[in-house]
C-alpha cells in the first residue's frame, strides 16, 4: 500500500498545497487518533479546503486504488473516523454557513460546530434538531453523518428527519446539490441507472412486506446501526432515498459538503431537577409515567454513574448518602412561556406522584444550577472514564431498548457485566427512548482480557439485538465495534440490501471500508488503542476531543488531545524500547508541541476532569530549560532594571518606525528575523511604545481605598506608535481617582512580577519566588487584606489567584469595575459599535458576562467575535511565534468590520488583536475612561 500512497502524494502535490499534505509520524499519529477506543494511523493526512480538492484525492485515490476516509472533529466513539490509508480532514475554510427564512432553516458546511449552529438560531428563537453531548465539540459533518441524536432530540428531530437539502461528492466525484433544481437535473441525466437502481430497491423493499414491517419497527426505536434503510420505505424518489441513505452512513457512501436543516423551536424558559429514587425498578417505572408527558428529557443515572461525579461542585451532599441501588433521572421540562412551563410541570410532578423518592423532588429554574446539571450529564462518559486504572482503556456501548422492556432490559444488562467481571461498569442514557450507554474500564494488554471482552459483546448482542429486538447501535453510530454484528440484528434480508447500497455508490470499496459492513468477525477486537500510563498531569485523559474548539493552536500544529495522544505514545515507545520510533516523534515535538502551545489553559474549561494540557507543556519546558537559570535568575532578581531596558529597546525601536516609516521599517524588522533565524521578535505595526510611569495623586483620608498593582506588561508596553492615548497605568488610575477611590501602589512596584513570565517558560523557581514577593508587598499594602487590590492585567490575577495569600481579595480590572467603580461614575454610553476580546483568563474566571456586562455599559453596541475564545498571544509567543497569534485570529478583522475600536484587558493581547482586526484595541479602563467623562455620580465622602 505504501507505494500507492505515494503514488497518490505525486498526484495530488500540483492541486493541494505541500503543506496540507502531512507524512510525518508526529501529526499522521496526533491526526489520525479519535475518541474511540481503536488506534489506527494514517499513512497520509490530507487538509482540504474545497470539493475542487476533495475531488482531487477521490480521483488519485481511485485509480491507485487506495482507501479513503474522512474526518470532522473526531469525537466518535465507535471507530469511524479512522484508518490506516488516506484521511481527509477538513480545512478550516470548512465553516460557512447560510439561514434561510428567518431561521426556520439552516444551511451549514461539515466544519461548523454544532453549538455554534445554535448560537447563529438563538436570535430566531430556533436551534438544529440534534443535541449530542459533545455538541459543543463535534461538528455537522460529524452529527449528519453518524445520524447523532443526544438528549432532547430523540427520532422525531434526528438529521434523518430534518434534513432539508444536501450538498453531496461521490465516490466518483461527482457533486449533487438538492436545493439546486439545475444541478437536479444534470444528475438524473448523468446518472439516471444509479436513480433508477435506487428507486428499485425502494420498490423491492416496500413490496417485501415483511422486511418493510421489520423496518418500521426497527426506527421505531433511536437506530443508527447500519445503513438508513427507512429511506427505501420512506420515499420513492431516487433523489430522496440517495439524500436520506447518505445520512447516517459514515463515510462510506459519499461525503455530505453541507446540509440544510429544518429547524425546531427552541423553547425560551428551561427546569430541570435531578430525581432520586431507591432502586432501579423504580426509576424506570418513573420514566414510563413520564413517557406520556410533555418533558424534553429524561436522563436516568445509575449508582455507579452518580458516584462518579458526586464530588463535583454544586451537587448535593444527600448524592453521597443514597442506597447502592438508587438511580437518578435528570428530567427537563421546556415551555414558551410562563403557562405553559408551569403546565408542563405540573403534568411531571403529577405522572411521578406516588411513586417512592430518596428525598423531595424539586425542579430549578436557576440558570446555574440547570447548566451544571446537564454540564454533568454531558461530561458523564468521560468523567468515568477518568476514574479508570492506569494503562487502561474505557469502552461504551450504546444500546437502546423498546421502552415498554426497560425495566427488565436494565436488569438483564446489569446481570451480564456481573457475570462477565465488569463491576465497575455504569450505566447512563436517554431513558424516553429506552436509549442506553453502558461504560466500564477495559484493559487489552492482560492475558484473556480481549476474550472476557468478546464474551461480553456476544451476551450483549443476543439480549439486546436478538432477544429483545433492540438497537445494538442507537445513536453513536456502527463504527467498528458493532459492524460485525450488523446481520445478528438486521436479518440476513436486510443485511444483502445494505451490501447492495454499498456496491452501488462505492462499487471499488473505497470509501471508509470495514466501517458498518465488514466480513470481518473480529473486526471490533483488532487495532485496540494503548493508553499508557505516560504522566499524572494526563493520565486520566481519554481523548474525548471536548478541548479542542477553545485550543488557539487547533488550526496551526496540535491540540492539547493530541499533544496527550504523543506524549502517551512517546512514553509507550520508551517503555518498550523503541528508541527509532521515539526519536521519529521528537523531531517535530519542540515546535508542535512545546513552542506553538499557549499553555493558556482554555482546554481545562471544556474538560470534563479539569485537565489543563498546559501543566504538562510548562513542566516539559521546566525540564528542558528550568535547570539552566543563567538567564532567568539574574533576571528575577534584577526585574525593574530589566523592565526599564526593554522600555528603553522599545523606544529606540519606535524611534526607528519615526525615522524611515512603517514600509520600511516591516521590511527591514523582516529581513533582521529571517536572518536572526526568527530568534528576534517579530515587529508590526502594532508595537507598542515604552509606557510611561505615572503615580497616584497625593489623597488621603477617603473611605474607599484601592491597592493598586500594575503589571509588568502595562510597565513596559505603551500605546502604539501614533495612537492618541494614555498608558493603562494612567487610565487606571484616573478612572478609580474619578470615582472617588484612594489608591495605592505596593512598593516597590517596578520590581514586583506575578511570576507568570517565568513560569510560561519553565523556570518554576522564579516563577514562584516572584510571587513570594508580590505576596509580601499587597499584604503590606493592604494592611494584611484590609483593601482589595486591583490589577490591570487579567492573566496576572489567575496567576495570583492560584499563588498568593488567601487573605488578599484579588480583583483584575472588569471584576473591580463591574463591583466597585461604575455605581460611582455618571456614565454616557460611547455612540459607536465597540469589538470586545475576552481573555482566556478572564473566560477562565467566569467573567465572560461581567466583562460584557461593563461593556455594554459604556458602549452602544458590543460585537464578540465568536470562536475567538483565545488570541494566542500568550505573554511573548505574540512575538516569537507569531504565526499562532495570526491562526488563533483568523477571520476576526471580518468579524469586527464596522467597529472603530477593541477593547480587552490584557496589554501583550490587545497587540495581536490590533495587528489582526485592522483596528486598534485598548484597556478596558479606555472605555470606561470614555464614557465617565463626565466625572462621578455622586460625591464621595473624604
Amino acid at each position: 500500500m505504501a507505494h500507492a500512497v505515494d503514488a497518490v502524494i505525486e498526484a495530488l502535490s500540483g492541486v493541494i498545497d505541500s503543506s496540507r499534505l502531512i507524512t510525518d509520524p508526529l501529526r499522521r499519529l496526533a491526526y489520525g487518533t479519535d475518541a474511540s477506543f481503536y488506534r489506527l494511523i494514517p499513512q497520509l493526512v490530507v487538509r482540504v479546503d474545497n470539493e475542487r480538492e476533495l475531488q482531487a484525492v477521490l480521483a488519485a485515490c481511485t485509480t491507485h486504488e487506495v482507501s479513503v476516509t474522512f474526518r470532522a472533529a473526531g469525537t466518535s466513539l465507535s471507530g469511524q473516523a479512522i484508518t490506516d490509508s488516506v484521511l481527509i480532514q477538513l480545512g478550516r475554510a470548512w465553516q460557512q454557513h447560510r439561514i434561510l427564512d428567518d431561521g426556520r432553516a439552516i444551511t451549514l458546511q461539515p466544519g461548523v460546530i454544532g453549538a455554534r449552529a445554535n448560537q447563529l438560531l438563538l436570535p430566531f428563537q430556533r436551534k438544529i434538531g440534534p443535541d449530542p453531548a459533545s455538541i459543543d465539540s463535534c461538528m455537522i459533518g460529524g452529527i449528519a453523518a453518524n445520524n447523532a441524536s443526544g438528549m432532547c432530540c430523540g427520532t422525531a428531530n434526528n438529521t434523518y428527519q430534518t434534513v432539508q437539502d444536501m450538498r453531496m461528492v461521490l465516490a466518483d466525484g461527482t457533486v449533487l446539490d438538492t436545493a439546486d433544481s439545475a444541478s437536479v437535473a444534470d444528475f438524473r441525466r448523468r446518472h439516471g441507472p444509479l436513480l433508477a437502481r435506487l428507486e428499485a430497491l425502494g420498490e423491492r423493499t416496500r413490496a417485501n412486506t415483511a422486511l418493510a414491517d421489520r423496518i418500521r419497527h426497527k426506527y421505531r426505536l433511536k437506530n443508527t446501526m447500519g445503513y438508513s434503510l427507512n429511506s427505501l420505505v420512506d420515499f420513492s424518489d431516487g433523489i430522496s432515498i440517495l439524500k436520506h441513505l447518505m445520512v447516517g452512513s459514515e463515510g462510506t457512501l459519499g461525503f455530505i459538503s453541507s446540509i440544510t436543516y429544518r429547524t425546531i423551536v427552541d423553547e425560551p424558559l428551561k427546569a430541570a431537577a435531578l430525581a432520586f429514587f431507591p432502586d432501579m425498578a423504580t426509576t424506570c417505572r418513573a420514566t414510563l409515567a413520564l413517557k406520556s408527558t410533555a418533558v424534553s428529557a429524561v436522563e436516568l443515572m445509575d449508582r455507579a454513574a452518580l458516584r462518579s461525579v458526586e464530588d463535583q461542585p454544586g451537587l448535593p451532599e444527600s448524592l453521597k448518602r443514597l442506597p447502592e441501588g438508587a438511580a437518578a433521572l435528570l428530567v427537563d421540562v421546556r415551555g414558551n412561556d410562563e403557562v405553559e412551563l408551569d403546565k408542563r410541570l405540573g403534568d411531571a410532578m403529577a405522572a411521578l406522584e406516588g411513586l417512592p423518592t430518596c428525598e423531595p423532588i424539586e425542579f430549578t429554574r436557576d440558570v446555574s444550577t440547570y447548566s451544571m446539571y446537564w454540564k454533568i450529564r454531558k461530561g458523564m462518559f468521560p468523567a468515568v472514564g477518568a476514574v479508570r486504572d492506569k494503562g487502561t482503556t474505557v469502552v461504551i456501548e450504546d444500546v437502546a431498548f423498546p421502552i415498554e422492556h426497560l425495566e427488565e432490559g436494565v436488569r438483564q444488562l446489569t446481570d451480564v457485566f456481573a457475570r462477565h467481571g465488569y463491576q465497575d461498569a455504569i450505566l447512563f442514557g436517554h431513558a424516553l427512548e429506552g436509549n442506553l450507554h453502558f461504560v466500564f474500564p477495559q484493559g487489552f494488554e492482560r492475558a484473556g482480557e480481549i476474550e472476557r471482552y468478546e464474551a461480553l459483546m456476544e451476551d450483549v448482542v443476543q439480549l439486546v439485538g436478538e432477544r429483545y429486538d433492540g438497537s445494538l447501535k442507537a445513536e453513536h453510530g456502527t463504527g467498528r465495534n458493532m459492524a460485525p454484528f450488523v446481520e445478528r440484528e438486521w436479518g440476513a434480508d436486510a443485511y444483502q440490501l445494505m451490501w447492495e447500497i454499498k456496491a452501488l455508490l462505492d462499487p471499488r470499496n473505497l470509501l471508509n471500508p470495514d466501517v458498518i459492513l465488514t466480513r470481518k468477525a473480529t473486526l471490533h477486537l483488532e487495532n485496540l488503542k494503548p493508553l499508557p500510563a505516560a504522566d499524572n498531569l494526563i493520565d486520566h485523559c481519554i481523548e474525548c476531543g471536548f478541548c479542542e474548539p477553545v485550543c488557539p493552536s487547533r488550526h496551526l500544529t496540535l491540540t492539547p488531545r493530541q499533544r496527550i495522544v504523543v506524549r502517551r505514545e512517546m512514553a509507550r515507545l520508551e517503555q518498550e524500547g523503541r528508541h527509532e520510533e521515539r526519536n521519529a516523534l521528537d523531531k517535530g515535538w519542540q515546535y508542535d508541541g512545546l513552542d506553538t502551545c499557549a499553555a493558556d489553559g482554555m482546554c481545562q474549561t471544556r474538560c470534563p476532569v479539569g485537565i489543563n494540557t498546559g501543566d504538562l507543556i510548562r513542566a516539559w519546558r521546566h525540564e528542558q530549560h528550568g535547570a539552566d537559570q543563567r538567564l532567568s535568575a539574574p533576571l528575577s532578581r534584577h526585574f525593574g532594571a530589566a523592565t526599564r531596558m526593554a522600555r528603553w529597546g522599545l523606544g529606540a525601536v519606535n524611534g526607528v518606525h519615526r525615522l524611515i516609516g512603517t514600509p520600511r521599517m516591516s521590511r527591514l524588522a523582516f529581513k533582521a528575523r529571517h536572518l536572526s533565524h526568527e530568534q528576534l521578535p517579530l515587529w508590526t505595526p502594532a508595537m507598542p511604545r515604552p509606557a510611561e510611569t505615572t503615580l497616584p495623586s497625593a489623597s488621603s483620608g477617603r473611605m474607599r481605598r484601592v491597592v493598586y498593582l500594575p503589571s509588568c506588561a502595562t510597565r513596559m508596553f505603551g500605546p502604539a506608535e501614533g495612537q492618541q492615548e494614555l498608558s493603562v497605568m494612567a487610565l487606571t488610575l484616573k478612572v478609580l481617582e474619578r470615582a472617588g477611590m484612594e489608591v495605592i501602589v505596593p512598593e516597590p512596584f517596578n520590581q514586583l512580577c506575578c511570576g507568570m513570565a517565568f513560569q510560561s517558560k519553565g523556570h518554576l523557581d522564579e516563577a514562584n519566588a516572584k510571587a513570594d514577593e508580590v505576596n509580601k508587598a499587597l499584604l503590606v499594602a493592604t494592611e494584611n487584606g484590609r483593601w482589595p487590590v486591583v490589577c490591570d492585567t487579567s492573566p496576572c490575577v489567575s496567576r495570583m489567584n492560584e499563588r498568593l495569600d488567601g487573605k488578599l481579595s484579588l480583583f483584575e480590572p472588569v471584576a473591580f469595575i463591574h463591583a466597585h467603580v461604575l455605581d460611582y461614575l455618571s456614565i454616557e454610553p460611547v455612540d459607536e459599535s465597540i469589538a470586545l476580546h475576552v481573555t482566556c483568563s478572564s473566560r477562565r474566571m467566569g467573567l465572560t458576562d461581567t466583562f460584557k456586562a461593563v461593556a455594554q455599559a459604556c458602549a452602544r453596541e458590543v460585537v464578540m467575535p465568536a470562536g475567538m475564545e483565545c488570541c494566542g498571544f500568550a505573554g511573548d509567543k505574540g512575538f516569537q511565534v507569531p504565526e499562532l497569534n495570526a491562526s488563533a485570529l483568523e477571520g476576526l478583522e471580518q468579524a469586527v468590520a464596522g467597529c472603530k475600536r477593541g477593547y480587552s484587558n490584557s496589554r501583550t493581547c490587545e497587540i495581536g488583536l490590533s495587528q489582526h482586526s485592522g483596528i486598534p484595541y485598548y484597556s478596558i479602563l479606555s472605555l470606561v475612561e470614555r464614557a465617565s467623562r463626565k466625572g462621578a455620580r455622586k460625591p464621595v465622602s473624604n
